[in-house]
């Protein structure tokens, strides 16, 4: 008889567990998705995938109801409150112990819902190396067309079987002109893809249709910065993988080479130096004529990642030709921008005047014209070991997490909006705006590379959430009104780059499964005759008829690299970095030797040219991997990176479900 009443009371125990659990999740009056549900258990009341979508929040909410989502929101009483409350983030006492994943919110004891069935588990080999090949056959679809119907000129027109090259008929066209050179861009952008996916043979003959053909001696106008980022950096690149004395790639190397392609990035660099002169701040001028320097009527505007991302290229470069000239007209762009930062928030706006060095955006966030420069302070630490650029890093990070970061304080756990990074003003903090663009989804892989894995989880997962609802990532997204307010996508790469550093530092399946719906929809939505196309309108999916060189040298590389688990980049012992353009590059000793040092300012020195004061940056302790508890816990290798309660949080937020 005990053991039947054990019995009994098992059942009774269980039956009112589901009981509370449905009410919870199932029962009570609605009362607005940004509402707090009545009942204390701790955490924001969330709508199950039968329920209604919320509504976006706007002017007309009655006093007292549903604002909007937290971001709209300062991150406290004042911003200088929430720097001292947020940044640096410290890990809160048993962060870095066991996850304890049973809770109510983390599912165990109930079946797996419909997160936890698509995504979670082991991905089969077959199934990653099916992945693998379509991205291989992606980027061979891409470059063959385009060397068939394209090159020389610079990009390939995939819908009509074309190329295109500089618009000399109208030279106010920058969205062409700015990028293309007359250089045989695809190709050039391209040539380290060919080696990682280990095709040496259209390596080494790519690489001597760029040495017999390529020439920067055009009268063409181009932005330093997209020369530097896609030319210079990849020439760079493919001559450190032909003089690998390794070759993990596979034999990459060219009968008879004698440094053609260091040759060539050096006169591209010559070419752009003319940009560094005549400044008063330091700061370069935006583009420059390849033959004849600076054109007269220039602007006197810059964003700040196209002044401030130069550094990477310009310092390998100097570091391979033992001069100093390139990398001490980068680094001192980079130091007066900084000195140029609020000294209140510590921010830097989006665009200035080399000149005079006022700015004329003052708007920060992580996005276009910010994005890079904050991602170069720290691969110039990691690739040439200067202290002064962690410090910049780590005095950057702490004001982004100080003022634009809104949202929960965890993101796996407690209540509240997922956090999200917003733009503000970068003088008071204040949000200017509710949209977020395609740009800023790098952010997640930066936060990989310094050990904040779990919000990167958090950012990556809003992005892939806006991916499933359109197929693709509008240039930029309004996530107040839950709708897109600029409609293309150009098939650009950083949220395939986010996804792969991810799965690089967690090993989550989940990540190859975000990699696969990418894959299928450009499949469905972007290939087209010749190649893969630009969306000019993410919801009807009509398009536009240019295939970037970005698609080959960072979309499909990147995406390759995800599936492709003994790839050398992972198994031959060298460490990679890849650039903001995704150009593969070996981190080692030879390129942390810099014997002009003495030429440098000091730390403490001002920028050359600029009279304005510094501020002092905050005392910063280095951020890494090892000194940083928000990292994974191998136990949830195979669970979701984010439980599936936020991930249904963040689908209603963008209006998914």
């Amino acid at each position: 008889m005990q053991w039947r009443a054990l019995v009994l009371g098992l059942l009774l125990l269980r039956l009112g567990l589901h009981g509370a659990l449905w009410l919870v999740f199932g029962l009570g009056p609605s009362m607005g998705f940004y509402q707090r549900f009545p009942l204390s258990f701790g955490f924001q009341r969330l709508m199950g995938p039968d329920g209604p979508a919320p509504t976006a929040p706007g002017p007309a909410d009655p006093p007292g109801g549903p604002a909007g989502p937290s971001w709209l929101q300062p991150p406290g009483p004042g911003a200088a409150a929430a720097g001292r409350r947020r940044a640096p983030r410290r890990p809160r006492p048993g962060v870095c112990g066991p996850a304890h994943w049973g809770d109510v919110l983390g599912g165990r004891g109930r079946g797996p819902d419909e997160y936890e069935r698509r995504y979670s588990g082991a991905f089969p080999p077959q199934l990653r190396a099916q992945m693998r090949d379509l991205a291989r056959g992606m980027f061979v679809f891409g470059y063959d067309n385009y060397m068939a119907h394209a090159f020389p000129q610079d990009e390939l027109n995939p819908i009509d079987c074309g190329g295109r090259g500089p618009d000399r008929g109208d030279p106010s066209n920058l969205n062409i002109n700015d990028v293309l050179g007359n250089y045989s861009l695809t190709l050039v952008d391209a040539l380290d893809t060919l080696a990682i996916m280990g095709n040496s043979s259209e390596f080494q003959k790519a690489v001597k249709l760029v040495i017999n053909t390529v020439s920067f001696d055009k009268d063409s106008t181009v932005q330093v910065f997209e020369a530097t980022i896609r030319v210079l950096g990849s020439l760079l690149s493919a001559h450190r993988i032909i003089t690998d004395s390794k070759q993990p790639f596979g034999d990459m190397t060219i009968k008879d080479y004698d440094n053609e392609l260091l040759h060539m990035a050096h006169d591209l660099a010559v070419r752009l130096l003319p940009a560094f002169e005549n400044t008063k701040t330091g700061i370069p001028y935006p583009r420059v004529n390849l033959k004849t320097g600076v054109p007269p009527d220039s602007n006197n505007e810059t964003c700040t990642a196209g002044a401030g991302s130069l550094l990477v290229e310009f310092g390998m470069l100097s570091r391979l030709l033992g001069d100093s000239t390139f990398e001490w007209v980068a680094r001192r762009a980079v130091k007066a921008l900084w000195s140029l930062r609020s000294s209140g928030t510590g921010l830097l706006g989006n665009v200035v005047n080399i000149q005079t060095g006022h700015w004329v955006g003052k708007q920060s966030g992580l996005g276009a014209g910010l994005d890079s420069f904050y991602e170069y302070l720290l691969k110039s630490y990691i690739l040439f070991g200067e202290k002064e650029d962690l410090d910049m890093f780590n005095a950057a990070y702490h004001s982004i997490q100080s003022y634009l970061r809104r949202g929960r304080e965890a993101c796996n756990e407690g209540e509240g909006d997922p956090p999200l990074y917003v733009n503000v003003d970068m003088f008071s903090g204040r949000l200017v705006n509710t949209w977020m663009d395609s740009l800023q989804a790098f952010f997640p892989g930066l936060q990989v590379l310094i050990g904040d894995v779990e919000d990167a989880i958090c950012l990556h997962a809003f992005y892939y959430a806006i991916w499933k609802r359109y197929g693709a990532l509008p240039e930029r997204y309004n996530w107040q009104l839950q709708a897109p307010d600029v409609f293309f996508y150009p098939l650009r790469p950083e949220l395939v780059e986010s996804t792969y550093l991810l799965y690089q530092a967690t090993k989550n399946p989940f990540y190859l499964h975000v990699g696969m719906d990418i894959l299928q929809s450009l499949e469905k939505y972007t290939k087209v005759k010749c190649g893969y196309a630009t969306l000019h309108h993410v919801i009807d999916k009509s398009k536009e008829d240019r295939m970037e060189s970005f698609f080959l040298s960072e979309t499909c590389k990147y995406l390759y690299l995800l599936f492709d688990e003994e790839n050398p980049v992972h198994k031959s012992g060298t460490r990679y970095m890849f650039t903001t353009e995704g150009h593969v590059v070996s981190v080692d000793r030879h390129l942390r030797e810099a014997p002009w040092k003495e030429f440098f300012p000091d730390e403490h020195g001002r920028a050359a040219g600029s009279s304005l004061r510094r501020p002092a940056a905050p005392d910063l302790k280095v951020i890494n991997s090892s000194s940083n508890c928000n990292r994974v816990p191998d136990e949830r290798r195979y669970s979701l990176p984010l439980k599936s309660v936020y991930m249904r949080q963040i689908d209603q937020m963008v209006g998914l479900i």
